[in-house]
C-alpha cells in the first residue's frame, strides 16, 4: 500500500508555494495548481454557466502520489478560481489514490466516475456533488465494478468515459489486452451503479510499426474519450457526415507516449475504425485529454502538458505540470480534427504590435519583428513557395545562444500538405531537458499558412492549418526576443500581430484552498 507520506515531501507548504511562485520558468496565462503536482484533466464541464476543471493534483510536492482532484472554476475559460479539493483518498477502494475520471450529469445530480486505487488496482468509483460541485460524497458501494473482464490478461485498467444513450448510461475504461494491444471496455447501466460488461468497443494492434512510432497505439489505451465530432450525439442516427471519434493516449509499460485517434463509426456494441490521426505533433507534451460539449454546443477540449526536466527539477522548483489552453475541437473538409484556441483567450491580449507585409527571401537577413516577450501570443498569416522554408524564432537571447525555433516548409512540387517541425536543440543551455525533435505533416493547400503561436514562460502551444504541435523549453537566459526570417525560397508575409499576454494569477495563491470533507 502506498505510504500517506511520500520520502520527497519534505518542504513546507508554505516554502513549496514560495518556490513555485518564484520559478520564472513557470507559466502565468496556463492553469497550474497552486503548487505541487498536476497532471490529467478530469471532469472538464460546464454546470449552470460555470466551467469546471478538475485535475489529478498532489498538493505535497512535485512529484505523483496518493493522488486527489484539484478544482478549478471559471466563467469564461481563462481566469480560474481555485476551490478546494474535490476528491482526496479515504479508507477503502481508493485509499491509494483518486484517479482519472469524468463528470456527468444524473437527471440534474453532478456525479463522478473515477478510478480508485488500492492495493495496486484501479476500479471505478463514484462520488455524487453538492449543486454548487464543491462537496463531494463517496458512494458507499465502491468500487461499483469490481474487477476487471474476467478472463482477459490484461495490461492495465482506468480512466473512464460515461455517456447517456436514452434511460441507459455507457462506460468505456481504459485497458489493453496482453500481446494483443490498447483497448476500450465497454459496460452499461441504468443507475451509474450496477455495471453489466458488454465487450471490447474496439482492440489495437500493438504488433503494428514500432513502439517509437509517432502513431504507435501502444499495448494499453489511458484516458478514452468518444464523441460524435458533428450533429447528434452518441448512439443516434448521424446527421452529416461527421465522424465519431475515439480519442486515447498510447502507453506502454509505465511510459506515458502520445494521443492519439480513430475516426469512425460508433454503432451498437462496437466502433468500426476508419483512420488513425496524431491529435498532436507534440506527442506526450499534450496528453490525457479530455473533452466535453458546453452549453454553447461547442466541444472544448484540455490535455496535460507534462514536464521535460527531470525529476530533482521539478522538486526543487516545487511545482510539475500545466493544464493546456482550452481548444476548440472541430472538424475539417477531409474529416480530421482541426483545433484552436478558444476565442476567449484573446481578452488576455495587451500591446498590440503589427509587422508590416512584405516577402522574406531565403538566406536574406532576418526581419526586425520589434517583437518580445515571453508572454505572447502571435498571428501569422504566410505564403510559402514551392521549396520554401521559414523560421519563427521566440524566446531568443540577445547573444543568440538560446533560440525556439519554429519551422514551416513546402515541398519543392505541388503537394498540399507541408511541414511543421519545432526546434529545442538551442531552447536551453541546460544540457539536462527534453530536446527531442518535434514535427510533422500540416496541409498546406497553393502554399498558405495560417499559424497562431502562443508562448508561456516554459509553455509553448503551436497551431498551423488547425493542426497543434505543443512542447515544453526551458531556457536560462531570459530572452525575449522573436525573429523571423526565409532560410529557403521566397517567403509572404501577409500579416502578422503579435501581443503580450496578461497573467491570469497576479495575486498570491493559497496552497490549497480550506477544503470541504469528502465523505465516504
Amino acid at each position: 500500500m502506498t505510504e500517506l507520506t511520500h520520502p520527497l515531501a519534505t518542504v513546507p507548504r508554505d516554502e513549496l508555494l514560495s518556490r513555485a511562485e518564484a520559478d520564472p520558468l513557470r507559466p502565468r496565462f496556463h492553469f497550474v495548481s497552486p503548487a505541487g503536482w498536476l497532471n490529467d484533466p478530469n471532469g472538464v464541464s460546464q454546470w449552470n454557466g460555470t466551467y469546471h476543471l478538475f485535475y489529478q493534483y498532489n498538493p505535497e510536492g512535485a512529484f505523483h502520489h496518493r493522488i486527489q482532484w484539484g478544482h478549478a472554476t471559471s466563467s469564461d475559460l481563462v481566469t480560474w478560481t481555485d476551490q478546494p479539493v474535490a476528491l482526496e483518498p479515504s479508507a477503502g477502494p481508493d485509499a491509494e489514490g483518486c484517479w482519472s475520471g469524468v463528470l456527468v450529469n444524473d437527471d440534474g445530480t453532478p456525479t463522478l466516475v473515477y478510478s480508485g486505487r488500492f492495493a495496486d488496482k484501479e476500479l471505478p468509483c463514484v462520488a455524487i456533488g453538492s449543486p454548487d460541485l464543491l462537496d463531494w460524497t463517496k458512494d458507499p458501494g465502491n468500487p461499483v465494478i469490481a474487477a476487471p473482464p474476467a478472463g482477459v490478461d490484461i495490461t492495465a485498467y482506468r480512466d473512464h468515459c460515461v455517456w447517456r444513450e436514452g434511460t441507459v448510461w455507457r462506460q468505456l475504461v481504459g485497458s489493453g489486452i496482453r500481446h494483443r494491444g490498447g483497448t476500450a471496455f465497454l459496460y452499461e447501466s441504468s443507475d451509474l451503479r450496477s455495471w453489466d460488461y458488454v465487450g471490447p468497443l474496439f482492440i489495437g494492434d500493438a504488433s503494428q510499426g514500432d513502439p517509437a512510432d509517432t502513431d504507435w497505439t501502444g499495448t494499453m489505451w489511458e484516458c478514452v474519450d468518444l464523441f460524435r465530432a458533428g450533429q447528434g450525439s452518441l448512439g443516434s442516427a448521424p446527421a452529416d457526415d461527421s465522424p465519431d471519434v475515439l480519442v486515447f493516449s498510447a502507453w506502454n509499460d509505465g511510459e506515458t507516449r502520445h494521443p492519439l485517434y480513430w475516426t469512425g463509426r460508433y454503432a451498437g456494441n462496437s466502433f468500426e475504425p476508419e483512420a488513425l490521426h496524431r491529435l498532436d505533433l507534440g506527442g506526450r507534451f499534450f496528453y490525457a485529454p479530455q473533452s466535453f460539449q458546453d452549453e454553447s454546443g461547442r466541444r472544448v477540449m484540455f490535455g496535460w502538458m507534462q514536464e521535460g526536466r527531470s525529476d530533482a527539477a521539478m522538486v526543487e522548483a516545487g511545482w510539475s505540470g500545466v493544464m493546456s489552453l482550452p481548444r476548440l475541437t472541430t472538424v475539417a473538409n477531409d474529416g480530421t480534427l482541426e483545433f484552436a484556441p478558444v476565442p476567449e483567450i484573446a481578452k488576455l491580449r495587451r500591446n498590440h504590435v503589427s509587422v508590416p507585409a512584405q516577402v522574406l527571401v531565403g538566406a536574406g537577413t532576418p526581419l526586425d519583428t520589434r517583437v518580445s516577450g515571453n508572454q505572447l501570443d502571435l498571428e501569422l498569416d504566410l505564403h510559402l513557395a514551392p521549396g520554401a522554408e521559414v523560421r519563427l524564432g521566440v524566446l531568443v537571447s540577445t547573444d543568440g545562444a538560446e533560440e525556439t525555433l519554429i519551422m514551416l516548409s513546402r515541398a519543392a512540387d505541388e503537394t498540399p500538405t507541408g511541414t511543421l517541425r519545432l526546434d529545442r536543440t538551442r531552447s536551453s543551455l541546460n544540457p539536462a531537458v527534453d530536446v527531442e525533435d518535434k514535427s510533422g505533416p500540416i496541409p498546406m493547400t497553393n502554399g498558405r499558412v495560417r499559424l497562431r503561436v502562443l508562448v508561456d514562460r516554459s509553455a509553448v502551444e503551436i497551431f498551423a492549418n488547425g493542426k497543434p504541435l505543443t512542447a515544453r523549453i526551458y531556457p536560462t537566459l531570459g530572452g525575449e526576443r522573436v525573429t523571423l526570417a526565409a532560410t529557403e525560397g521566397s517567403v509572404r508575409i501577409l500579416s502578422f500581430d503579435a501581443w503580450t499576454m496578461a497573467g491570469v494569477f497576479e495575486e498570491t495563491r493559497s496552497l490549497q484552498p480550506e477544503r470541504k470533507k469528502t465523505h465516504g
